[in-house]
């Protein structure tokens, strides 16, 4: 019976350090994750401010952007 617990509490040990390198790595993906969503969003609003001045004409899009920056 000793090996059968020896056995399981060598499983145990190596199961929780399984688990503690895999909470390490998807804090580190969550982290790219965020990152990559503020770097979409900003290709986002880039994109928008290009259809607006392909819709509109780069004179009303110029006029736009200074009044939203205050320029």
């Amino acid at each position: 019976m000793e090996g059968v617990h020896e056995l399981a509490n060598e499983t145990d040990k190596r199961l929780s350090v399984h688990e503690a390198i895999c909470a390490q790595r998807y804090e580190v993906i969550q982290a790219r994750f965020d990152e990559g969503s503020k770097r979409m969003n900003r290709i986002e609003y880039l994109s928008y401010g290009v259809i607006l001045a392909v819709l509109l004409g780069p004179g009303v899009a110029a006029e736009f952007v200074k009044k939203v920056f205050g320029l």
